[in-house]
């Protein structure tokens, strides 16, 4: 890679297990970030060891007084991907806050050296790599991709390695927070319009760039002396602005769910104007959240996402795509695809839905930070396929045509005789049992399922679905193709609405059972949102959209021994009205703009009146619009159980019928498709924290007032 200097032109000695270093002619130090560099490791973390190492070379470096010290990456993939997340664990309070003083000193005294100090960034700097880019005088971005952030609040936490303070310090302090608040990374040239990086280059000037620097030519754009920086540094701005900063976390994240945003905020405001302070306090506040539920559980998340990531060995490779059907599914699978770098023909019976497909793809690369270059081989990737010819060159064939059983097979009788050896046909059907479609197929080990979920580009889950005759290395091999196009994968056998959608109808459907009874849909979805899903159920079918809603719901209902309930006769009635939610405007919800129309004051009527509001008001709204149509009102805990058990019932059966094998990658599956509640760290780990025989009890409950729908599954007993 050009952006990086030669690995061969630093020391190989073999002194730093993760750090490489190179005294130059000119007196300058360059220190190469290269962890387990023996073992190749591929990606940059900073852990207990690398930072002691780092500690090494600054306090020789003091010494030397070389004329500049310049930090850079020397994997390709970027500067650091941030923190050991693994050094976390098992640490207590006082553990974690020996840790964090012996990783500050070492950045403090990187900051302290009385020589120029610059950080060379390429790729990904996120967490502490950036803290360290920030304790240098100076940071130089490479022109190929550029991504800083910090994630900490993804994993329940704040930055920890002086982040809070040298951010807002550097950039505008509310620009700075609003990056930590949400986790959001900046990309590309915007680092240095926001003063993140003093400058940006090709990756062939960067010699010249050190030295311009060294000669004093360069100079930091920090923020410090901006204005608002100013107002900011005094008590009544930071709790101005912390005011609304809460404001608008609260919209996002409650604050006995996700504490760490709000921790930060009082941090800056308490501490802001004092940087050692603050310091101080950043140490003690990021010790305090490592002990809290919500970072145990997403630090789990976060190693459910890595587990589900991991590569299978011994599989076939996939070089060449072919989907078939253009259609908001199959052109969004293949626009994917061509911009994760694969070969990809895409055929239609017409080539309008091609075209869109390719439209799409061009939007999708701007959204995704690709670079002009960058896009233009994504589009020569995707070739348009009216005839169909791609498919006898294909490693894997895709078909995305509608959920048509006979539709299918007639495909699958036409094009497997064209198919190469070692092909595999993939379907990305929703809801059609695999065996079904192999059943006239001669060789019936090449099907398998590639269940993408809606919108492709930012569902991260693929079912890989197997049937009995399925080949256990085309399994391999798409498990692969998936981690390869950046899916999470999650190997499933072929059941009746899979994991995901067998996990989800249930949600769904009791929504539309309460809405049935008269309980508001606002309330349904604020409940909903309140226990930590990112949509309400009602929302959510509306998105799905309620063709398919009730398609589903009708499939389960005929195949699964666990009562399901019929869909009430005025939801088919929206169907039969074309109103079937956000795609044709009108559902459930009146959409506006691609928005559902939320009364969101009917929930805050309803919250007011279950904590005990004495308001006539509130209490005639609740029973108004809350109750059963009996007249009896339903609670939160209520409204909340009845939403989610049927959930974890699901899981459970999908479990215990052998559909999944493994209740981690079940959570993370659940999790990832859905957005489960993630600071819960899972359905089946809500249920263990919850109590499994307190779970069953609340089923049984549910059992003797609304139906066998509740009834526990068998397999309860697994868990």
């Amino acid at each position: 890679m050009q952006s990086l200097r030669s690995a061969l032109s630093y020391d190989n000695d073999g002194r730093y297990k993760h750090w490489r270093t190179s005294l130059r002619d000119d007196s300058v130090l360059w220190v190469g970030f290269d962890k387990n560099w023996k073992d190749k490791d591929s990606t940059n973390t900073l852990g207990r060891e690398e930072l002691e190492e780092l500690d090494h070379i600054l306090q020789a470096a003091q010494k030397s007084n070389p004329s500049a010290l310049v930090i850079q990456s020397l994997k390709k993939n970027g500067f650091c991907a941030g923190a050991d997340i693994k050094q976390f664990i098992d640490s207590d309070a006082s553990d974690m806050e020996a840790m964090l003083r012996d990783g500050h000193a070492v950045v403090d005294r990187l900051e302290r050296l009385p020589f120029t100090t610059i950080a060379v960034l390429h790729g990904h700097v996120l967490g502490g790599g950036l803290e360290l880019a920030l304790a240098c005088n100076l940071r130089i971005g490479l022109a190929d991709k550029l991504q800083t952030g910090f994630p900490e609040v993804m994993l329940g936490l704040h930055p920890g390695l002086g982040g809070t303070f040298r951010m807002t310090h550097q950039i505008d302090p509310v620009q700075a927070m609003t990056a930590m608040l949400t986790g959001k990374s900046t990309h590309g040239l915007r680092n240095k319009k926001l003063g993140l990086v003093d400058d940006y280059i090709e990756p062939r000037h960067l010699d010249a760039a050190v030295q311009s620097a060294i000669a004093g030519k360069l100079r930091s754009k920090s923020k410090d002396a901006s204005l608002k920086s100013r107002a900011l540094s005094s008590a009544i701005g930071r709790r101005f602005a912390a005011k609304q900063m809460r404001k608008q976390t609260a919209k996002r994240a409650a604050k006995k769910d996700y504490p760490a945003p709000y921790a930060l905020i009082d941090l800056w405001e308490d501490h802001g104007g004092a940087t050692r302070n603050m310091q101080e306090q950043e140490i003690k506040s990021f010790a305090a959240l490592m002990q809290t539920d919500t970072a145990q559980n997403l630090i789990r998340v976060f190693f459910l996402q890595q587990n589900l990531k991991e590569k299978h060995e011994d599989a076939g490779a996939i070089e060449k795509v072919h989907v078939i059907g253009a259609g908001a599914m199959g052109g969004d699978i293949a626009a994917w695809c061509a911009m994760q770098g694969f070969a990809v023909t895409l055929s239609d019976q017409s080539a309008e839905p091609i075209a869109q497909a390719v439209a799409k793809l061009g939007k999708l690369c701007v959204e995704q930070h690709k670079s002009p270059i960058e896009t233009r081989a994504s589009l020569d990737r995707l070739i348009p396929d009216i005839d169909n010819k791609g498919v006898e060159q294909a490693d894997l064939i895709i078909e995305a045509i509608p959920e048509k059983l006979e539709i299918k097979q007639e495909l699958y009788r036409s094009i497997e005789p064209r198919l190469k050896s070692g092909a595999i046909l993939a379907t990305n059907t929703s809801s059609i049992p695999l065996e079904k479609l192999a059943a006239d197929l001669k060789s019936p080990s090449s099907l398998l399922g590639l269940h993408f979920f809606n919108p492709v580009s930012r569902m991260q889950v693929v079912e890989i679905v197997s049937h009995d005759q399925t080949g256990a290395d085309n399994r391999k091999t798409a498990m692969n193709f998936a981690t390869g196009i950046g899916k999470l994968p999650v190997a499933v056998t072929s059941y009746p609405g899979f994991l995901v959608n067998r996990a989800l109808t249930p949600y769904l459907q009791e929504a539309i059972m309460m809405l049935d009874e008269g309980i508001d849909k606002n309330v349904i979805d604020g409940v909903a949102t309140r226990f930590g899903m990112p949509m309400g159920p009602v929302e959510l079918a509306d998105q799905v959209g309620l063709d398919v809603c009730l398609s589903v719901a009708e499939l389960l209902r005929q195949s699964l021994e666990q009562p399901i309930p019929p869909i009430p006769d005025w939801v088919q009635k929206l169907v039969d009205q074309d109103k079937l939610g956000k795609k044709t405007g009108q559902g459930f919800y009146q959409w506006k703009a691609g928005k559902a129309q939320r009364d969101r004051d009917k929930f805050t009527a309803f919250l007011d009146a279950a904590h005990g509001d004495d308001s006539d008001s509130s209490e005639q709204k609740i029973s108004d619009q809350e109750s059963h149509n009996d007249g009896s009102v339903m609670s939160i805990d209520d409204i909340t159980d009845r939403l989610i058990l049927p959930m974890l019932n699901a899981c459970v059966e999908c479990y215990h019928e052998g559909v999944i094998e493994n209740l981690d990658q079940l959570d993370g599956a659940i999790i990832f498709a859905t957005g489960f509640a993630p600071f819960r760290g899972g359905p089946m780990h809500y249920a263990r924290q919850r109590g499994v025989a307190a779970v069953t009890q609340r089923l049984e409950t549910l059992t003797e007032k609304y139906g066998d729908r509740f009834r526990p599954n068998v397999g309860w007993k697994d868990i």
